[in-house]
């Protein structure tokens, strides 16, 4: 079965949180970044991938995309700074593995 990623996405100033999922992260990211779909992540420039994980499938991705959207904003915040204390631009990363 394919992989599950769960992730976050930022705008230019760190201050617009999106949470996804999706079964192919690059791809994903890739139609965030082109503006390629309708919605929330394209009217707020939501671009900027600053958090994912890895689960073994879609269907886990989705319980715990469920779970991150639950969270208060804090605590997606303190998640993204463990994971990417910079807050860097994730994308060129996955790009390279």
């Amino acid at each position: 079965m394919k992989a599950g990623y769960v992730y976050i996405l930022t705008d230019s100033q760190n201050r617009v949180l999106y949470t996804g999922v999706t079964s192919d992260l690059l791809k994903r990211i890739w139609e965030h970044k082109n503006h390629v779909v309708e919605g929330f992540s394209k009217k707020y420039n939501v671009i900027k991938l600053v958090f994912y994980e890895q689960g073994e499938d879609i269907y886990g991705a989705i319980c715990r995309e469920k779970q991150i959207k639950g969270k208060l904003r804090k605590k997606k915040i303190e998640m993204i700074n463990k994971m990417n204390p910079e807050w860097k631009y994730l994308y060129y990363d996955i790009i390279d593995k």
